[in-house]
């Protein structure tokens, strides 16, 4: 019995210093574990900031992207306004000057007048002038009545183009398709009939409608076999940007 007690005593002994041992070694490993937890969220911290900083990058640079197409349609419209206005013979707008000492011709006939007063082709012109001021509403209500009131004018076709346009820029996108769709059914072979087709496809392809905006863009060829090198450039364009066959 006494040498039991003895051998207690020393296991007593003995064990506090392997106790101490133990904790020794464990408390290095709670210490990096805590150390280990504290820096991956460091590391989440960082990388949440780079994923912000990186999500304002995208918004600007879409911001930006926004502008320039913006930009570039309104270069557009003011380019193909130009055209119009040599086709119509007016080289910007207004009659040119009979030759000094030529006998002055006898003006040309204005377009019917609109029953509002004045010309149509006055109509036409103001219309066209909100459009490229930005005043789609503007512009809207222009052409839809030049259209109402001249709907066999020569310019008609034109300005049922341009009132899809005005929806188009306010990203209306279900009446731009109307107004398109209308100006490709009713004035098919006016010089916007191709234009009225090509921005149809394009307006179904914004609303997601992709397959009907490649049966578009595919009847665009045999309606136009005459299109320009520009609109045929932008059918192929449309055509590999919305993966049609």
């Amino acid at each position: 019995m006494a040498a039991f007690g003895m051998k207690l005593s020393s296991v007593m002994k003995i064990l506090p210093s392997r106790l101490a041992l133990l904790l020794a070694f464990a408390l290095p490993t709670a210490a990096a574990a805590q150390r280990g937890d504290v820096y991956t969220e460091d590391r989440l911290n960082q990388l949440q900031q780079s994923i912000t900083m990186m999500t304002g990058q995208i918004e600007q640079l879409q911001h930006r992207n926004a502008q320039l197409q913006q930009q570039l349609e309104k270069m557009q419209t003011d380019y193909e306004y130009r055209i119009e206005q040599l086709e119509k013979g007016g080289g910007g707008g207004g009659r040119p000057a009979p030759r000094p000492g030529a006998q002055a011709a006898a003006p040309a006939p204005s377009a019917a007048p609109s029953h509002g007063g004045g010309s149509a082709d006055q109509l036409y012109d103001d219309a066209f002038k909100k459009l490229q001021e930005g005043d789609y509403a503007g512009a809207e209500r222009g052409f839809k009545t030049f259209v109402q009131r001249n709907p066999q004018n020569k310019l008609a076709g034109n300005a049922q183009y341009w009132l899809g346009e005005t929806y188009y820029a306010r990203r209306d996108y279900q009446n731009a398709m109307t107004a398109f769709a209308e100006g490709y059914k009713a004035y098919k072979a006016s010089p916007k009939g191709p234009d009225n087709l090509l921005k149809l496809g394009i307006t179904m392809a914004a609303l997601n409608r992709k397959s009907d905006a490649c049966a578009i863009f595919a009847r665009f060829s045999q309606d136009y076999p005459r299109a320009t090198d520009l609109q045929k450039r932008r059918i192929d364009q449309e055509r590999q940007k919305n993966g049609c066959g």
